[in-house]
């Protein structure tokens, strides 16, 4: 499970995102047995044990993403969102220096660093680049967005990954959209008598 007790955020996520968490683990097996298929329930195993091995890594939320593709197929994408402990207490330094060890990884092929300014004025930046992978000639392309949250000491770290290279700019841009949505604000007035919202809000628009 998360070491870590994260501070509210919110966020909103384009169409064709759909949360996912290791306690849909029933829901997905249902849907594998649906397909009678004992490689796709194979497949689908393997995604629900990787999404199990996040949440050791403090990653609090994970959503899909299915777009259409080139020639009716179909691309598809992962969206996390992690949350650690700034070892910094000046925030633009903290993102500084874990935008910099993100792009300094040898798992790059090629990447790009830039900041992003954003509503909140919150220090941002982003890494976006392919990362080879231990297949010969095969690689994923991968965004991640470090910010510091504006109430306590976290640095929260957005990811998109997807080996739909070729749309690697419409990543880049859902990614940046995502992080100028990002809020520590309730989006959403309640009522002082009305229930309580969910640390993380998923609104699809």
């Amino acid at each position: 499970m998360s070491t870590i007790t994260m501070p509210p955020v919110w966020f909103r996520l384009p169409p064709g995102f759909h949360h996912i968490s290791p306690e849909d683990r029933a829901s997905v097996d249902f849907v594998a047995d649906a397909l009678g298929s004992p490689d796709a329930r194979q497949q689908l195993s393997q995604i629900m044990d990787k999404l199990d091995e996040l949440t050791h890594h403090d990653v609090v939320h994970t959503s899909v993403g299915l777009h259409p593709g080139e020639s009716d197929g179909l691309c598809t994408s992962l969206f996390s969102l992690t949350g650690y402990l700034s070892p910094y207490s000046d925030p633009r330094l903290g993102v500084a220096r874990t935008a910099l060890a993100i792009a300094g990884s040898t798992l790059w092929n090629s990447s790009a660093c830039r900041f992003i300014d954003l509503p909140s004025q919150q220090p941002c930046a982003m890494v976006a680049g392919s990362i080879k992978l231990p297949e010969p000639k095969q690689e994923v392309f991968q965004a991640r967005v470090s910010m510091q949250h504006p109430a306590d000491p976290y640095l929260l770290i957005l990811d998109l990954t997807s080996a739909a290279t070729n749309h690697a700019d419409a990543y880049t841009d859902i990614i940046e959209a995502v992080a100028h949505t990002v809020s520590f604000i309730d989006p959403t007035p309640t009522h002082a008598d009305g229930p309580n919202t969910s640390r993380i809000l998923e609104v699809l628009l």
